[in-house]
């Protein structure tokens, strides 16, 4: 009985109003902030609100102990259209791996914000630009394990290599040489999620994007690292219905605390529907999220699901996300 007390003490202090119980906001301190952009539509449609779940291919991204939860053979797909012609790309393969008793998950991340005007100290407007552009990319590659250390305890790790392009061989007035502006590094995150048993309640904990800081040119910078903490709990579970309700609270590095909650519903385990909410995030207070998914079988996979994810982020306007998740 004291078990659940704590577990549901938990799960008040998360429905807790946080504002800034650790500090103020460090906008703008870290770099790769790529690493970040949610990966999964059907996690997006939930607020985001994913580290207690994380039951699919794109627990490499939002909580790597969650690869135990997958089964078979799993590869997911999404992309994201920003405004400005920015794109985002995520490719993952998840695999059982016996001979280390767990599984294996290997990810692509890749940000292409495409060609922009070069200005500098000489040429500070666009409209009178050195001719020259340059196009920033940012992409990682990972791999992740994870295994039970009990029948309700899972651990997962992941580990990035990390690359930030801006342009090789470009003219740097300040000095009147060529030279290449890149930054590249690793980092590693790491996981847990224990499985209470009682009404698929799980609790989740990350560390993610941590590692020594990535140098450009000359200066360093560090990464954006984060602490989540988490969970998710059936509403409903009958053999037509199905609802879970997930909650989280970020700790990152360079902002404030990002409090986060969700819900899906599954109806007859083959149309999803999906909403959440984004209480702080950044600057403004908001960022609704809604969602909706297919799940079929077809010739190519046993297990087909399409996800859609529709994302309010205040001033930048709205965001769509589409994910294919293939089951083998």
């Amino acid at each position: 009985m004291k078990k659940f007390e704590i577990i549901l003490m938990g799960l008040i202090m998360l429905a807790l109003p946080f504002k800034s119980v650790w500090g103020q906001a460090k906008t703008g301190t870290a770099g790769a902030k790529f690493l970040q952009v949610g990966v999964s539509a059907r996690a997006v449609g939930m607020g985001e609100a994913f580290l207690g779940i994380a039951d699919d291919a794109s627990a490499i991204f939002y909580n790597p102990a969650g690869l135990t939860w997958v089964q078979g053979k799993q590869a997911m797909f999404t992309h994201i259209s920003y405004p400005a012609d920015i794109r985002f790309e995520f490719g993952s393969f998840v695999f059982p791996f016996p001979k280390l008793g767990g599984v294996l998950g290997l990810g692509v991340f890749a940000l292409d914000a495409g060609d922009i005007l070069l200005t500098d100290y000489a040429h500070p407007d666009p409209d009178f630009s050195s001719g020259q552009t340059f196009s920033p990319k940012g992409y990682a590659v990972t791999v992740s394990y994870a295994r039970f250390l009990t029948d309700r305890l899972s651990l997962g790790f992941t580990g990035k290599y990390i690359a930030e392009l801006y342009g090789d061989d470009i003219f740097n007035v300040t000095n009147g040489v060529n030279e290449n502006f890149r930054a590249t590094g690793w980092a590693a995150d790491v996981g847990t999620i224990y499985n209470t048993g009682y009404r698929g309640l799980r609790i989740g904990m990350l560390i993610s994007n941590f590692g020594p800081d990535l140098k450009f040119v000359r200066e360093g910078y560090p990464l954006p690292i984060d602490f989540k903490f988490g969970g998710s709990i059936d509403i409903v579970n009958n053999h037509q219905h199905r609802a879970v309700f997930a909650a989280e609270l970020s700790h990152p590095s360079d902002n404030l605390e990002k409090y986060r909650a969700g819900v899906e519903y599954w109806f007859d385990n083959w149309v999803a529907l999906r909403a959440g909410n984004q209480f702080t995030h950044d600057d403004y207070v908001g960022g609704i999220t809604l969602g909706a998914g297919l799940k079929f079988k077809n010739l190519i996979a046993k297990e087909v699901k399409i996800d859609y994810a529709f994302q309010d982020s205040g001033v930048l306007s709205t965001f769509h996300r589409f994910s294919l998740l293939l089951s083998f």
